[in-house]
């Protein structure tokens, strides 16, 4: 698709590459370079896809976002002196206590170290909005969409370094570069207004966005009202959460005037506009046919269990193409391009590949035990689940080959989990349909125990340090096995269930007790993964039955739905970093089994393959310490 093409192009090189002659067009290195980049339509329609580029970077990427690799989701073990290492992003390096003031890693504010120059794009967004009046070949239609488009653009940007430094320097208007030195040295505005700012440039943008993509060869991907609204309900639903509304941590962070940066008053009527933008863009998108993935895919599937079909569903949530998932409400227009990375070698001609990915991404067994029972709470809520005994052996059966390999013997906790646990993560004795199986009785299956061991031809190379693999972010579709082939997909930004579950969330936040309203949302997402309504599960399940019916606990069960819902999208890290959840979470070792350990009751004993570092002042980013000594009207960060 044209649009892809020319977005691609300008993310792999950059607006001025040499070795890309049509954007080397767009914003060329000499006198007259706007005149010639607005001198007409195709030109100017060149300059809006370089104010895409850096969407599309911060979108492209997964190891450079902070949502994925500091939520403790995956590990990547990244072990030094490894020539086989492929990942120089050092986004995995955050939560190892690496992070510093003086060359910050993801530095966002300049673009270094990993990070992209947002501002850079917001300049670019700004010349944009000044020179849209100049081509003359340009309709009013366009034009206005155009301006949207950018806008949007500008407002995400600013959004994003909101998330990452709170308090940020608002880039409304470009700075004339004749202009005095002084002008040049700009300060902080305050977290309110910096949100207050994002929010005025959407509802300028939503009117004039299209409501979806007629030309779908040459336009797919671009804007969409939809995606403004939904981008809206975020922004506005992150201003509400704890990190930034009434953070007593802040409270002494003050400008050089002494103003305060961050109001540590806390302010309610922020989740009332969030829970109302919440619902406005679910019938925004709802109305032009958006709903929940729920379609059994059916290529290269042939004799399979119901169970497997169900299993299948969940997958193609996120692997399934974006055009064809009416789900999808915004995703990257790049595929996800680590697949090699999270699927076990399942057989004896995949070793071949153990020296290109010889340390896979790793979930560690926190993250594992976030999943339900298949009752449908959690696993040391469910009176009827044996949580003591969950690590010791037991012995798969007929009544559980869907899920677990007949005869094999696995963790008890493997047994009677909700089919997203099963859908998500790869385990020791766990089936694996796909890699080029086409039947259920024909399918791999998992074994981890015994690292680098063959214990048969249905069997896995191990190379992986928790045993546990993210299975969730590989298409069923893929093979590793003497080759290669690995079926493409875009990894969700934002789709509807977590668009459901973001209104629940505001909407609890934002009433003195929960309504019916709140659980009909986090349930149209239970019913989906195959489980009961929020209320109905713990009544009949849970040690403390009435804990739906309380505003707090309800919380504590909406961002524990979120956090099994969108895990491996790179969205919880975002998440647990608003609720300021993310310190508690990194203040416990991550652990894995004791994977060089070929016999069940040895593999099972946890092993610490991680200690964490993350302290209150990682929750926000530091500002290079050069950026603060060459404008002194900046201040740095707390604590930093």
């Amino acid at each position: 698709m044209r649009c892809y093409y020319k977005l691609i192009c300008l993310l792999v090189l950059s607006i001025t590459s040499l070795s890309c002659k049509k954007f080397l067009d767009v914003v060329p290195n000499n006198v007259g370079t706007l005149d010639y980049a607005f001198s007409n339509r195709n030109e100017a329609e060149n300059y809006l896809y370089g104010c895409y580029s850096t969407f599309q970077n911060l979108c492209r990427e997964v190891v450079g976002n902070p949502g994925f690799t500091t939520s403790a989701e995956i590990i990547y073990p990244n072990f030094e002196g490894n020539p086989f290492n492929k990942i120089t992003s050092p986004g995995f390096s955050l939560i190892r206590g690496l992070q510093n003031s003086s060359n910050p890693l993801l530095n966002h504010w300049n673009g270094t170290n990993g990070g992209q120059e947002i501002y850079k794009a917001i300049r670019r967004c700004n010349i944009m909005l000044e020179n849209i009046d100049k081509p003359i070949d340009l309709t009013e239609t366009e034009k206005k969409r155009w301006i949207a488009e950018t806008k949007f653009l500008k407002a995400y940007y600013h959004y994003y370094l909101i998330r990452l430094y709170g308090p940020i320097v608002l880039m409304k208007e470009n700075r004339a570069v004749d202009g005095p030195i002084e002008a040049t040295k700009a300060k902080r505005s305050t977290v309110d207004e910096s949100f207050d700012y994002v929010v005025s440039l959407l509802d300028e943008a939503i009117p004039d966005l299209p409501p979806v993509i007629d030309n779908r060869i040459n336009e797919f991907g671009r804007i969409t009202k939809s995606m403004g609204m939904a981008v809206k309900a975020e922004v506005l639903t992150t201003a509400a959460s704890p990190l930034f509304n009434g953070n007593s941590d802040y409270a002494s962070f003050k400008d050089k005037a002494g103003n305060n940066l961050f109001s540590t008053t806390y302010d309610p009527l922020k989740w009332t506009k969030a829970a109302e933008a919440c619902k406005a863009a679910i019938l925004e998108f709802e109305s032009h046919g958006g709903r929940l993935y729920t379609a059994v895919p059916a290529d290269q599937v042939e004799n399979v269990s119901d169970d497997i079909k169900k299993e299948l569903t969940l997958r193609a949530v996120i692997t399934q193409k974006w055009e064809e998932n009416p789900e999808l409400i915004m995703a990257s227009q790049f595929t996800f391009d680590y697949q090699g990375y999270v699927i076990p070698k399942l057989s004896t001609k995949a070793i071949a590949f153990s020296n290109e990915h010889p340390s896979n991404f790793a979930v560690p067994i926190s993250t594992v035990e976030l999943f339900y029972t298949n009752n449908g709470v959690p696993i040391n809520e469910d009176k009827t689940w044996d949580y003591a005994g969950r690590n010791t052996p037991q012995t798969g059966t007929d009544a559980t080959k869907s899920y677990i390999q007949s005869g094999y013997q696995t963790a008890k906790g493997h047994f009677n989990r909700e089919r997203r646990f099963y859908a998500d993560v790869a385990f020791d004795g766990g089936l694996w349909f796909g890699n080029g199986k086409r039947n259920e009785s024909d399918s791999y299956y998992v074994q981890a125990r015994g690292a680098f061991a063959i214990a048969g031809p249905k069997s896995t190379f191990a190379t992986n340090v928790t045993g546990y693999w993210p299975k969730k972010l590989a298409n069923y579709l893929s093979v590793l096995d003497e080759s290669q082939v690995y079926q493409p997909y875009r990894m969700p930004i934002i789709r509807l269930s977590g668009l459901y579950l973001l209104y629940a969330e505001a909407l609890n936040e934002s009433l003195g007790a929960p309504t019916e309203e709140v659980y009909t949302y986090i349930d149209k997402v239970r019913q989906r993964a195959g489980l009961l309504g929020v209320r109905q599960a713990w009544a009949a399940y849970a040690k403390n039955p009435n804990d739906p019916a309380d505003k707090a606990k309800l919380r504590a069960i909406i961002h524990h739905e979120r956090r099994i819902e969108l895990m491996f999208e790179g969205q919880l890290g975002w998440d647990l970093r608003r609720w300021k959840e993310l310190q508690e979470v990194l203040s416990r070792p991550l652990q894995g089994w004791n994977v060089q350990e070929g016999n069940a009751v040895d593999y099972y004993r946890p092993q610490t393959v991680l200690i964490p570092v993350f302290g209150v002042k990682d929750y926000l980013w530091p500002i290079s310490n050069t950026e603060v000594v060459v404008n002194e009207n900046l201040v740095q960060n707390p604590f930093w």
